[in-house]
């Protein structure tokens, strides 16, 4: 057993490029394929991913490091305040976690031009754009998530995940057929009965990715259970969290409006964790999880193994689901194209985001990036870096 211990704690150890080749070569086997070709697809992976998707978390954490850190969220509180006071913007932002979202951008610019200057000017830049953005999104967040009186300023996907999942509705509306398939689950529940509660699809779900990957009996079954629960549950979770959340959003919305008359509009910008109640935003995260793994292992010169961008999923359908109104067909299209770019972008920016998380003090491996890494801010950011120096 400690043989078996030792072992397995040298194989982790070795990182993503090893482990990934040995995963590979053994569902390979499974597959059924010969073992030369197991080991050449092997090898193959493990070349292919170079770089390292460390997720969105030690990303945030990075950012923190950064020396003008402490002094955005007091800037950026007080600049709303003041926008919001002259009634140059409806949304007042309480989230104030999701400032690691203009941090991550102000971070990376400020390692890669080495000034602090540039880099608190681009973070307290993102944080008054996210308020302009909230009050264009808030009808239609309000309208399709039922969460009257707010809106979402997770700046990553209300500034980049949103405007291309609208890019692509737009681009369907031209393609004869497609445009036509209007999938929700709403009509589908309609149409299929029991067949469509959420945790019949589920179920239905969950066995058929066991089935696909050759799962045994005894892996199926919990799989199918378990993504069951999360269609049933998550809502659930979700409507505690607004009961956490609301009281502050609602006092907050006092306050001001004390300030300004009661009958001055307000929206309190929130995370888009807010809007993972939908059904529709669990069905398509559970369906483009896979497919972007393949898409990942299929498609070439895609240099990371999307670890990082598969936690993102569920919070990037907050915004694919809304942008097409909950058809389920064309989330699950934007969703995966979504990711598509982002693998690359992300292959792309990853040495600007090592020197970044160098700078941070995060151990790494050989190179590392994030989804949140590939905004269009950071690509611009890292592109003028590599033109200027």
């Amino acid at each position: 057993m400690e043989m078996l211990k030792n072992l397995m704690e040298t194989i982790t150890g070795m990182g993503a490029t090893a482990i990934l080749p040995l995963v590979i070569f053994i569902l390979g086997l499974v597959f059924r394929m010969k073992p030369g070709a197991a080991i050449k697809s092997g090898i193959t992976v493990g070349i292919g991913f170079t770089v390292a998707d460390i997720g969105w978390p030690a990303v945030g954490a990075a950012a923190w490091v950064a020396p003008f850190a402490a002094l955005v969220i007091p800037v950026g509180i007080v600049l709303n305040l003041i926008l919001v006071r002259l009634k140059l913007t409806k949304t007042l932002n309480v989230d104030i976690w999701n400032y690691m979202h203009f941090l991550v951008p102000g971070a990376l610019a400020y390692f890669v031009f080495d000034s602090f200057i540039i880099g608190f000017s681009v973070a307290v830049a993102l944080s008054i754009a996210a308020l302009f953005i909230g009050d264009l999104i808030a009808p239609r967040w309000q309208k399709y998530y039922g969460l009257e009186g707010t809106t979402c300023t997770t700046m990553i996907h209300i500034g980049w995940t949103l405007p291309f999942a609208w890019v692509v509705n737009k681009i369907i509306d031209y393609i004869p057929g497609l445009n036509k398939l209007d999938v929700d689950l709403n009509s589908v529940q309609k149409r299929l009965g029991v067949f469509g509660e959420p945790a019949i699809i589920g179920i239905i779900v969950g066995a058929l990715l066991g089935v696909l990957t050759k799962q045994a009996i005894t892996t199926i079954v919990p799989m199918a259970m378990g993504v069951a629960g999360v269609m049933v549950l998550l809502p659930k979770v979700v409507g505690v969290l607004m009961e956490g959340l609301n009281p502050i959003g609602k006092s907050a919305k006092e306050i001001m409006q004390k300030q300004m008359g009661k009958d001055a509009e307000l929206n309190i910008g929130m995370d888009c964790a807010l809007a993972l109640g939908d059904p529709a935003t669990v069905t398509v995260t559970v369906i483009t999880i896979p497919l972007t793994m393949l898409c990942a292992l299929v498609l070439p010169d895609i240099k990371i193994f999307p670890i990082g961008v598969l936690m993102s999923i569920i919070y990037m359908t907050t915004m694919t689901v809304m942008v097409s109104n909950g058809n389920v067909v064309r989330s699950i299209i934007s969703t995966l194209l979504f990711c598509v770019v982002v693998m690359y972008l992300g292959g792309y920016v990853a040495p600007g985001a090592t020197q970044f998380l160098a700078g941070a003090g995060v151990g790494l491996q050989g190179q590392g990036t994030d989804f949140v890494l590939t905004g269009p801010w950071e690509i611009l950011t890292y592109w003028l870096s590599t033109v200027l120096h």
